[in-house]
């Protein structure tokens, strides 16, 4: 079993819903990126890394600050291998979800980036601007090095379509909330979330589906039915906030991660 489905089998276990951190490798430098993914791993059940990108379509402006500095303190996905490489050292069974966009997978070959990833010990993969089913192939790479492939969908996501996305992915599903950027406020009820939700999990009840953007510490609390919560611009934001006030992040935004997990247990 991977160690995304056992995270996901531990939490159920535990009748409460996985927690996913999402940051950016090398923000605000890469040793002290490598510190906050450390220290909020004792609370998150999933860490998500994201890849710096010049252009990052689906992220809102936290997301985005993070990435411009983390790319003007030269930031590499070398980089990047390196910080998962590192944390995986210490951090061994905590699974790892690189997040990212697909011409810097394809600046490097499809087989290359997927054999580099499977060697530091990368887990799973979000590629935003890779649908479904563009992404068939890519994601049967993955799968033949045990690297989960995680699908998105959406609320315009057709019934027929989520079907066959669900039934084609992985260890997880990624749903996008709302028809927003990262970061944005929730547009709709956490009820609505849950009620559109509950009919993709009738899809395919097997599957691990977590909800995705607008998610905080005032509204995780309203979604813990899921199967997992992804929370990124509100630590993002936090260490932009910590960097401006002169304050340590790796505090910070350990005690945001640590405020989240106690209100889903």
């Amino acid at each position: 079993m991977s160690l995304i489905n056992l995270a996901f089998k531990k939490t159920k276990n535990e009748k409460r819903p996985a927690l996913l951190t999402y940051t950016v490798a090398g923000d605000d430098s890469k040793k002290k990126s490598l510190e906050i993914l450390k220290s909020i791993a004792d609370y998150a059940d999933i860490c998500e890394i994201g890849f710096a990108h010049n252009t990052p379509i689906a992220d809102g402006s936290q997301i985005q600050s993070s990435a411009y500095r983390a790319l003007k303190n030269g930031i590499k996905i070398k980089d990047v291998f390196s910080i998962v490489k590192d944390f995986k050292k210490s951090k061994q069974a905590k699974p790892v979800i690189l997040m990212g966009y697909y011409n810097m997978i394809y600046q490097y070959g499809d087989n290359n980036f997927i054999n580099i990833c499977k060697k530091v010990g990368v887990d799973g993969l979000i590629v935003v601007d890779l649908p479904y089913p563009e992404n068939k192939d890519f994601a049967k790479k993955c799968k033949k090095k045990n690297i989960s492939f995680i699908q998105l969908v959406s609320p315009t996501t057709s019934p027929r379509r989520m079907k066959k996305i669900i039934k084609d992915s992985h260890d997880m599903v990624y749903y996008i909330s709302m028809l927003s950027t990262t970061g944005g406020k929730l547009k709709v009820s956490p009820k609505k979330i849950l009620e559109r939700y509950n009919k993709i999990k009738k899809l395919n009840k097997d599957k691990n589906i977590v909800i995705g953007f607008g998610i905080t510490e005032k509204t995780i609390a309203s979604l813990r039915k899921a199967d997992g919560l992804v929370v990124g611009s509100a630590l993002c934001g936090e260490i932009s906030n910590s960097i401006k006030k002169g304050q340590n992040p790796v505090t910070n935004v350990t005690n945001i991660v640590k405020r989240l997990r106690n209100k889903i247990a």
